[in-house]
Parts: structure tokens; C-alpha cells; sequence
């Protein structure tokens, strides 16, 4: 009965507060749907071009919307309009913009129309750059749509939370970003995702760190065509979960069912839940049985092909807007006539969102093309051979009844090949269409990186400086010192990952340290790489500073996944709108066996555009390059040197302060004959060659090390070495076609470098396969001085 549902208030409501609220409930659960049904018709109409929605979902949301408080944030997928249209964190008419990918930040701000419908997030970033208070109002995360991808990025959230309460170092200057801890995580994944790797990996990790993350599974039978019972152990995520149910002494994770339809549950399990994850950290599943999905899947089909139509039948029964109905008749909390009114208001409610986000669409683009007509037309009165083919162009562009900006630019771009060259018309369309295409730049390929103060490409280069005796440590040392140096003056530092902690890290990096610092500061991990990867994209997010370890680079492919499609894309999918700025720190290169020496630079380069990836030659080097990302606002990975550790290397005086300059080469040793580009361990190598081979035989070699693959030599500093020897070849331990044709292409293309060659150029490569094991194997799999002093031999005799 009404009576004993539950509600976010400390007191029990009346039945007209209760009413009132239900009612409430009732309008916005029709006004989604309504939304959702006006969507598909967009799409199939032709008006947008791909649509994905939440009907069938409705209720279950409305009962977490009641939960959210301001500080808490949503992790979730495409299926969450209702939750979003709840709490206020978006509304029907943004929700319509983002269908028609409205590129206007103040029409669509989730994605500036870059992702396609049904994928959210909150601006947490003003225009500046900087932080916005995200204690002021609930808040979302940016989705992606990768299956199960919220998954680690939620952990990390939370963790975050965790970090929060339990350090008190950060209890203060942290406002804008906690209330002690206090902050509860919202995940939400479709029940099919839950067969994904990043679910187990999540929930596992979520169990051992006790965050209060809050994980919804939407349960509706169905993974696209794909029943339930081929997804799932013994059909039920609950049941298959039902092992980690939280345990007084063994610890675990809280489990709760509800169904999708049935309003007062949904109300009370949610709100006795979330209030003990609030509390106590224990984080939580809770499996939602028994949805629907009126339309299928998304607009790419028909659901009437998979679905029996007993189970169609079922749908339409139990649509938990059907029930709701029934639920509000039966208690008397409104008639017919009463709901009915409802209904129909909220429907033009959505009818009337959804025009005035046409209407916004429409106006800058018709605006464009009553500018491109007038030009044309101007381009006709001047005459000239094809003045009837211009007038042609702009009659069609006018003609067109739903024009789109591409419309414009192609149209613009075709007369302006038929106006006369040189004609006032022809400069008046140049002029036009440069203008759009600027226009056009900034709202679909803005923010790939930081645009802010804080862009790691304008963090001032600080040389490092050394005492008149300095000291000679290993390389481990170096690094340890300056780990040491980074954690005592900076509170938002904090280290994770497996081994990192008691021991140290395998190379010594960090020992000590967690004993000096403590255990939130200095963390041991699991063997779970991208859940590693989800709890720096949390920190992160949440003001923190992350350094998150990856132990070896040949494993950074665990964690591959959320830095490719989350930490890269999320300032450009966001249009400036959220940051990550994770520090991801590994190791790599030579050393022994296929997957302790890898040196996959290319697969990673092509992978995460968006970040910074620094290939330092030493460890000093690499604090330099910590130091630049740690005054940025941008993610980064560091690869150090696997076999650098305990290599001797001069202290800088100036550790804790220096900084690495991010796409400046450094030209390591001068020469007349050949430039030599290269990286990280394989400079070692050069040197050996150039010193026992080259050397002896009269050859100068200039030898550049580029420190960062992305971004690449921004100055030109290769192609003016390449001016004075007129050689090159580009040399490391990537496969064939890895990152040495990435460098290739950026000097001799890009640069134009291809003008200054006297012979061709060369690139110096591991074999294709992975390094074979021992000493033989890596002397054979990967080039060694005597390869790289033979190719250059041969070049020089060309």
C-alpha cells in the first residue's frame, strides 16, 4: 500500500505529499517515453541518423533519480534518459539535440554532437579549463559505448570517495570535489554487458576495496537478439554473483533484486540500499528483473524478429508504465480522467522539446545557406561561362527542406571551381568558405588536448641543474627520490598498482615509500590491469593526481581498452566539457622473453590520440616528463627503460622542479653524415654502434632522441638535422611498420624532409615476430649494433 513505500525523507510524507510526488513520477516516466517514440520516428523519417533509447527502463529510474544527491555521479550507458531527465542533469529538449547532433555546446552540452544519442555527462570544466564546483548539483560522467566500458571508470569514481574519507590530508582544498567521502557512485550496464571481462574485473575490485559504488543491471531478457539464458550462469546475474554477497566476516558485496515494473519496490529496495552503500562503503548490485523494451534494440531493427510473441504479449502486460498506471488506480491515488490528462500533457510536453531542438538545429544551418545563395547569385550577375551551372548549385542548396552544414560546404566549394579566378564573386565565396570551414574545425575537431593554462604544451621547460659534486645513483634511484620528493609536497599524488606497494615496485621505484607515506598514498593492486586503468580515470576525474602502474608495457593491452576509447577521446567527446588527467606509468623494451620486452609503440600510438606517451631514455628524463604531466591538465603514459634501472645516472639538484619539454627532440650527439632518430633503450645500441663500428671508420653521426612519440618534434628540430647530413634512418625495437614508420611519415611527409635527401631514407626494426628468450633470442629478434652500423655502412656508400 502507499503507505509504507519509502522515500528519500527522513520522516513519512502524507498521502498528498505521496500523491503529488507519484504523480509527478507518472508525468516524467510518459514524457520519456514519449521522447523515445518521437526518436525512433526522427530517425526513420531521415531527420537523425541513429537512435538508441531508454523506453522500458523508466521506472527503475525514476527510483534511483529519488537516491541522488548532489556530489554523487552517474557512470552509465545509453539507456539512462529517464535517470537523466529526473535529477536534472539533462533534459527532453538536450536529449533531442544530441539526436540531431546539434553541435551548439548550449543546445547539446553532454558531447557538443559528437556521440550519437543516448550517451551523457554533466560539464565539469567551465570554458576555461577549469574545475567547476561538482559538489553544487549531481553529476555525470561522460558515456561511452563501448559494452561494460562505464564499468572501470565507476570503480575509480568511487575509489575515489574512498580516498576522500579515509585521507585526511584531503579533507581540506578538496571542496569542490567531495564532502568528506560522502559521495556515492551510480553505475548502470545493460544485463548482457554483464557477461564483458570489465564487469567481473570491476566487481571484483569493487568487492576488495569497499567503495560505495552502486551497480544498476537492467534486466530485460535480452542482449541485441541474444536471450538471457546464452549470456548468463544459471540466467540471472544475481544468482551468478551470489557468492560475493556481503559477509560480515569475509566482507564482499551487498545484492539486492527488484522488478522493473513495480513501483513502491523499486522505491523502498533502492532507498535502503544506496543509504547503506552511503554509509558504509560496501558497494552494491542491483539486479532489476523483469524490464521490457517496447522498441527493440535501436533503430538498426526490429525486435519483432527474435521475440516470440508469447514474449511480445508478456512486454506489453508488464510495461512499467502500464503498471504504474494500475499501481496509481488501484491505491487511489488519481482517476482515469486524472492519469489521463497526465498522459497527454507530458506527451506534448516531449512534442514541444523536441521542436523547439529542431527548430535550434535548423536556424545557423538555414542561416548558412541563405548566405551561400546570396554569393552564388552574386557569382551569377557577374557573368561568365558557368553561370547557369552556379545558379543551377544554388537552387538546389535552397531547395534542399532539412540542409545539414556538410550541404553548405560542398555547395560553396562547387561554385567557387566554376566562378571566374579572380572575380570579386570567387573571393567572396573563399572568404565564405574559409570561414566555415574554421567554424566547422572548432565544433567538430576542437579538444583533442587541453586548451587550457594548464595544457601540458605550455608547461615552461626548467633544465635541470646539478651541485658542483653531483651525485652518481642508479636509475631506480633516481626515480625513487623523486617519487619521494613528489609525495611529500604534493597531497593529490597517490601511486597504485601490483607490487607497488610493500616492496616497492619490481624495480625498486617506490620502495619504501608506502611504509613512509602510507597505504592510500602507496598502494598494492590486484593482477587486474584496466580496473587498474578505471581507478586512475576515477581519481582523476575527481581532482586527484594518479600515478597508476602498469607493471610491464607488453600488459598495458589489458588496459588498452579504457585509455583508447575512454582517457583519449574524453576532453574531444565531451568538446572540452570533462579532464582525466591519469599519469599511467610502465615499462618496456629489452629485456628478456615475448612478453617481458615489448616495445608495441605503434599499436599504442594509433591507439590513444588524445594523450601524451613519453619514451625517456633514462630516469631522470623520465621524472622531467612526470614533472611536465604533474603542472598539466592532460593524461600521459611514461615508458621507462626496463634495463635502465640500475644503470648509473647523474642527480639533478633540481628534481622535484625540472621539467621535460613535450615534442622537443634533443640531439644527443652531434654530426656531418647521417641523422639517427630513435628512442628509450635503443639509444644504447646506436651508441654502441656508432662508437665500436661507425666511429672508427670516419662516419659522423647525429643522433636525435625524440622523448615523446605524441606529440612528435613540434619545432622541426629532425628535418633541420637532416638539412645538414642528408641521410636519415629511424631506428627502435617496434615491429616493422610500428613506430618507425609513424616517425618516418612525420619527417619526411609531414616536415617535407623528403626535399633534403640524398639517399633513401631507412628504417631500422625488430623482427616481425615477438623477441625470442635469453640473450641470443633478443640479439636476434632485435636490432643490435652491428644491424644498425651495417645499414648505415651501405647508406653511406650510396
Amino acid at each position: 500500500m502507499p503507505s509504507t513505500v519509502a522515500t528519500p525523507r527522513s520522516a513519512r510524507i502524507s498521502f498528498e505529499e505521496f500523491k503529488q510526488e507519484a504523480l509527478q513520477d507518472l508525468r516524467m516516466v510518459v514524457a520519456s517515453r514519449e521522447a523515445s517514440l518521437i526518436g525512433r520516428r526522427e530517425v526513420l523519417t531521415g531527420k537523425a541518423k541513429f537512435g538508441i533509447f531508454g523506453d522500458g527502463k523508466e521506472l527503475a529510474q525514476i527510483a534511483v533519480a529519488k537516491c541522488i544527491r548532489p556530489g554523487d555521479i552517474r557512470s552509465g550507458y545509453y539507456r539512462d534518459q529517464t535517470l537523466m531527465f529526473a535529477t536534472g542533469m539533462s533534459d527532453i529538449q538536450q536529449f533531442f539535440a544530441q539526436l540531431y547532433a546539434d553541435p551548439n555546446i548550449a543546445n547539446e552540452p553532454a558531447t557538443g554532437g559528437r556521440m550519437m544519442n543516448g550517451h551523457y555527462g554533466t560539464r565539469w570544466l567551465d570554458d576555461d579549463g577549469e574545475w567547476k564546483d561538482l559538489m553544487a548539483t549531481p553529476q555525470s560522467s561522460s558515456d561511452i559505448s563501448p559494452t561494460a566500458g562505464q564499468m572501470v571508470r565507476a570503480l575509480g569514481l568511487a575509489y575515489a570517495s574512498k580516498m576522500y574519507r579515509n585521507n585526511e590530508d584531503l579533507h581540506t582544498g578538496f571542496e569542490k570535489f567531495t564532502n568528506k567521502g560522502n559521495e556515492v557512485v551510480f553505475c548502470t550496464i545493460g544485463d548482457a554487458s554483464t557477461s564483458e571481462g570489465l564487469f567481473w574485473e570491476s566487481v571484483n575490485a569493487a568487492g576488495v576495496l569497499q567503495v560505495p559504488l552502486a551497480v544498476f543491471v537492467w534486466d530485460d531478457g535480452y542482449g541485441i537478439s541474444v536471450p538471457r539464458s546464452y549470456q548468463t550462469t544459471k540466467n540471472s546475474i544475481s544468482d551468478a554473483l551470489a557468492g560475493m554477497q556481503w559477509d560480515e566476516k569475509k566482507g564482499g558485496i551487498n545484492i539486492y533484486t527488484a522488478k522493473g515494473w513495480d513501483y513502491a519496490g523499486l522505491v523502498q529496495t533502492i532507498q535502503q540500499g544506496i543509504a547503506r552503500v552511503r554509509e558504509t562503503h560496501i558497494p552494491a548490485i542491483f539486479h532489476i528483473q523483469e524490464m521490457t523494451q517496447p522498441q527493440g534494440h535501436s533503430t538498426s531493427g526490429s525486435h519483432e524478429r527474435y521475440k516470440s510473441k508469447e514474449r511480445l504479449e508478456w512486454e506489453k502486460e508488464w510495461d512499467c508504465i502500464a503498471r504504474m498506471k494500475q499501481f496509481i488506480l488501484e491505491n487511489k491515488i488519481a482517476t482515469e480522467e486524472e492519469v489521463a490528462e497526465i498522459e497527454q500533457e507530458a506527451k506534448e510536453e516531449a512534442r514541444l522539446a523536441k521542436q523547439r531542438a529542431w527548430d535550434n538545429f535548423l536556424a545557423p544551418v538555414k542561416e548558412q545557406v541563405a548566405q551561400a545563395v546570396n554569393l552564388c547569385t552574386q557569382a551569377v550577375y557577374e557573368g561568365g561561362a558557368n553561370a547557369q551551372a552556379i545558379a543551377a548549385i544554388s537552387v538546389e542548396l535552397n531547395g534542399i527542406k532539412e540542409p545539414i552544414r556538410k550541404d553548405v560546404m560542398q555547395a560553396v566549394s562547387k561554385a567557387m571551381a566554376l566562378c571566374t579566378p579572380g572575380s570579386e564573386a570567387v573571393r567572396g565565396l573563399r572568404n565564405f568558405y574559409e570561414h566555415l570551414r574554421h567554424d566547422n574545425k572548432q565544433k567538430f575537431s576542437s579538444h583533442l588536448h587541453s586548451e587550457s593554462r594548464y595544457s601540458a604544451m605550455k608547461v615552461n621547460e626548467v633544465p635541470a641543474e646539478y651541485d658542483a659534486e653531483p651525485l652518481q645513483l642508479n636509475g631506480y634511484e633516481v626515480l625513487n627520490k623523486y617519487f619521494d620528493h613528489t609525495l611529500a609536497t604534493n597531497p593529490a599524488v597517490l601511486a597504485f598498482g601490483e607490487d607497488l606497494g610493500k616492496i616497492g615496485d619490481v624495480n625498486q621505484g617506490f620502495a619504501g615509500l608506502q611504509e613512509k607515506y602510507g597505504t592510500l598514498r602507496v598502494t598494492d593492486t590486484g593482477i587486474r590491469e584496466a580496473s587498474i586503468i578505471g581507478q586512475g580515470i576515477g581519481l582523476a576525474q575527481r581532482g586527484l593526481r594518479p600515478i597508476a602502474e602498469i607493471q610491464y608495457l607488453d600488459y598495458l593491452l589489458y588496459g588498452l581498452q579504457p585509455l583508447s576509447d575512454d582517457v583519449s577521446t574524453m576532453l574531444y567527446r565531451t568538446r572540452g566539457g570533462q579532464k582525466c588527467p591519469i599519469i599511467v606509468r610502465t615499462r618496456g623494451h629489452r629485456l628478456e622473453g615475448i612478453w617481458h620486452s615489448g616495445s608495441p609503440m605503434g599499436m599504442i600510438i594509433n591507439s590513444i590520440r588524445g594523450m601524451y606517451l613519453c619514451v625517456p631514455r633514462n630516469m631522470v628524463q623520465a621524472a622531467g616528463m612526470y614533472n611536465t604531466l604533474l603542472q598539466s591538465d592532460e593524461p600521459g603514459i611514461v615508458v621507462e627503460c626496463l634495463n635502465g634501472y640500475r644503470l648509473k645516472e647523474t642527480m639533478p639538484s633540481n628534481i622535484g622542479t625540472y621539467t621535460v619539454p613535450f615534442g622537443v627532440p634533443e640531439v644527443i650527439r652531434q654530426g656531418t653524415d647521417i641523422t639517427i632518430v630513435s628512442y628509450g633503450s635503443t639509444l644504447r645500441v646506436i651508441e654502441e654502434a656508432i662508437t665500436t663500428y661507425l666511429e672508427p671508420q670516419g662516419i659522423s653521426c647525429e643522433v636525435v632522441d625524440v622523448r615523446t612519440l605524441l606529440p612528435f618534434d613540434v619545432d622541426h628540430i629532425i628535418v633541420e638535422s637532416l638539412k645538414k647530413t642528408n641521410r636519415i634512418v629511424f631506428v627502435d625495437e617496434d615491429v616493422p611498420g610500428g613506430a618507425t614508420a609513424y616517425m618516418f611519415q612525420q619527417v619526411i611527409e609531414i616536415q617535407g624532409g623528403y626535399r633534403w635527401l640524398d639517399v633513401a631514407p631507412r628504417t631500422i626494426t625488430a623482427q616481425p615476430h615477438r623477441p625470442a628468450y635469453a640473450t641470443d633470442g633478443d640479439y636476434f629478434s632485435k636490432p643490435g649494433a652491428e644491424t644498425i652500423a651495417q645499414v648505415i655502412e651501405q647508406m653511406m656508400s650510396e
